[in-house]
């Protein structure tokens, strides 16, 4: 894995390296490992697919997006019970990383974690707190930028090591327009290979791009009915 990677599924050096640095974001560990499972993958697979089996739909727990929620974005969507949301500054972060004592390589870090092709982190959800390990992130673009295919595309483009994209198109419950990927992410330091999840749709703010990780394949699918919720509600601030 290369320094400069801007991956969400390929930072596990980069984040265990920023975990001093940047405090709040230095937690931002859900994908290869990077925190241990209570239980094992073909344990997880097994509950996924029994939670998919039975068509499992996400509690609502509250929406992000509008003043005065947890995260302020140009879209506002229904997150899931129990889920923890959590604004990312990451001009803030990019600055104080640049500060610090490793100087560029802190900056040259903080980048590979912050930035993804042509969007920047701005918001967590954190499934932790409703029994999985992972994250739902919503990443935002500058206003005129690229359109939702382009968005994801780069965004995807960007992460090391994925292979088997499959690009939909569809429309969230709030009636926008928008692009799907489902591909999977192979980790060189693990050795495995998991799948992951994003959608993009413009806005005119910018393009706004929501991932969905996962330490492996069974907690994505378990964490899939939030995701889903996601899409079934967003729409524009």
């Amino acid at each position: 894995m290369q320094v400069r990677v801007g991956t969400v599924g390929g930072r596990v050096v980069v984040a265990a390296a920023l975990a001093a640095m940047l405090g709040g974001c230095a937690e931002t560990a859900d994908d290869d490992g990077r925190k241990s499972a209570s239980a094992s993958p073909s344990a997880k697979g097994a509950a996924a697919g029994d939670t998919a089996a039975k068509g499992t739909a996400a509690a609502r727990g509250g929406t992000v997006g509008p003043a005065g929620s947890a995260c302020e974005l140009p879209v506002r969507f229904d997150i899931a019970e129990d889920w923890k949301a959590k604004p990312v500054d990451a001009g803030k972060d990019l600055s104080k990383a640049s500060k610090g004592g490793d100087g560029d390589l802190g900056g040259e870090l903080a980048d590979a974690l912050l930035r993804q092709g042509p969007v920047t982190m701005a918001c967590e959800i954190d499934a932790k707190p409703a029994g999985n390990i992972g994250f739902l992130r919503v990443w935002t673009g500058k206003p005129g930028d690229t359109d939702a295919g382009g968005a994801l595309r780069a965004f995807v483009a960007a992460e090391d090591n994925v292979s088997e994209e499959k690009y939909h198109s569809f429309k969230t419950g709030g009636g926008l327009a928008a692009v799907e990927v489902e591909y999977l992410y192979t980790s060189k330091l693990l050795d495995e290979t998991k799948k992951e999840s994003a959608f993009a749709v413009a806005t005119p703010d910018g393009p706004v791009v929501l991932h969905l990780g996962g330490m492996d394949t069974g907690e994505h699918e378990e964490m899939r009915p939030a995701y889903d919720l996601a899409k079934q509600s967003l729409t524009l601030v």
